[in-house]
């Protein structure tokens, strides 16, 4: 793996305590590189549409993973399983060039055991959330952005916290780690026609994460 493939192109902005955008940390190749790889694995662990607990209303995300285990959420709630829910067939394992963002970014001793891969078309949107369903919370969360910009809104650890937005490009890499590995997070709109890294446009975001603590 090559130097170049980490471009690191604008420093690395701390955008609240514990939340790190790394503007153009992938370069031209390295996306291109890992736009392919998630083609391949979502042609054995295909895309589909999660719901959401107790309604059943689906997400406007398409979503699959890699991994030992994956995020899942359906009528019965969100929950990390090692099995895909449509084929019943184990995760693809995380590339190689994921794993290296984790390894830049983390400063956490152990591999993350989630990604969690969502595609975003023109009108697909995430919610605030807080990502909450780990084990070990000092381990951050590390999130790569691929192809069409978005609108990340961000806020504090409880929904009513006021929030800020920063446009996240193709090549950004985002942390929530420490104070901020909690904060409601969300993805408010896409900017169609912004990359031409994915065929047919869209974004793909690949969301890192430890699911159990450091003993187990």
């Amino acid at each position: 793996m090559t130097k170049d493939l980490f471009a690191a192109l604008e420093p690395s902005v701390e955008l609240a305590p514990g939340l790190v955008l790394a503007r153009g940390f992938f370069d031209g190749s390295a996306q291109r590189l890992l736009a392919d790889e998630i083609a391949a694995l979502a042609s054995v662990s295909p895309w589909y549409r999660p719901r959401m607990p107790r309604s059943g209303k689906p997400f406007s995300v398409e979503m699959t993973n890699c991994g030992t285990l994956g995020w899942v959420s359906d009528i019965g709630g969100y929950r990390y399983q090692p099995l895909h829910p449509v084929t019943g067939e184990p995760w693809r394992p995380i590339p190689a060039l994921a794993l290296r963002a984790w390894g830049v970014f983390s400063a956490y001793p152990l591999p993350p055991q989630a990604c969690l891969v969502n595609f975003y078309g023109a009108e697909a949107r995430m919610g605030l959330h807080q990502d909450a369903d780990e084990g070990d919370f000092s381990a951050p969360v590390v999130s790569i952005s691929l192809g069409d910009e978005a609108l990340f809104r961000y806020g504090g650890q409880n929904r009513s916290d006021p929030t800020r937005s920063v446009r996240l490009r193709s090549g950004d890499v985002i942390v929530l780690g420490g104070p901020s590995r909690r904060a409601f997070h969300g993805v408010d709109r896409i900017f169609p026609g912004t990359s031409e890294l994915l065929q047919g446009g869209g974004r793909i975001n690949l969301t890192l994460r430890r699911v159990t603590g450091r003993g187990q």
